[in-house]
């Protein structure tokens, strides 16, 4: 039952350390949205989010990490767990977590146009697409919205976090 565990080792090594630039953008942009004045709970949801999906994407590689040992391996019912603990926390636990960072900054680039106004929409959109992951533990037939709102996600995170203003754009 040991497929390719040097692979699986490497793996799983680049998702647990990919979470640590997710962790810090959640902070740079939930710190440059509270300096653009956005007082309402979007700063805060973005950092929340960000931080639960960089722990779920660290998490997963862990876990990812785990199966890579022999000593775990050779035992198929906790292979089995083990999988299904990486799935459920690095597909819906991740993304869903990930689409709170980006409601948490579309929403209030979108009320304080710090964004144009169809990428915020955009975002808005992702971000209820990643919710709706949530779904995938009801129907495991939806998983195929996984990756479409996980690489959204990520793609809308470049361009925003490109676009969103380094200063008070209000005159003063």
């Amino acid at each position: 039952m040991r497929a390719e565990p040097l692979a699986l080792h490497v793996i799983a090594t680049a998702v647990f350390t990919s979470a640590i630039p997710l962790a810090v953008y959640a902070a740079v942009a939930a710190a440059r949205l509270r300096q653009l004045s956005v007082t309402g709970s979007g700063a805060a949801i973005a950092l929340v989010g960000g931080t639960l999906a960089a722990g779920a994407l660290g998490l997963t590689g862990l876990l990812g990490w785990t199966l890579s040992r022999a000593e775990v391996s050779m035992d198929p019912a906790l292979v089995r767990a083990i999988y299904f603990l990486a799935f459920l926390v690095g597909g819906p636990g991740h993304i869903v977590a990930l689409g709170l960072l980006v409601a948490g900054m579309a929403v209030p680039a979108l009320v304080r146009e710090l964004l144009p106004r169809p990428l915020a929409w955009c975002g808005v959109a992702i971000a209820g697409l990643a919710e709706l992951t949530t779904l995938v533990l009801a129907w495991p037939e939806l998983g195929v919205i996984l990756p479409i709102a996980r690489v959204s996600a990520l793609a809308w995170l470049v361009i925003a976090g490109a676009l969103l203003p380094r200063v008070h754009l209000d005159p003063v």
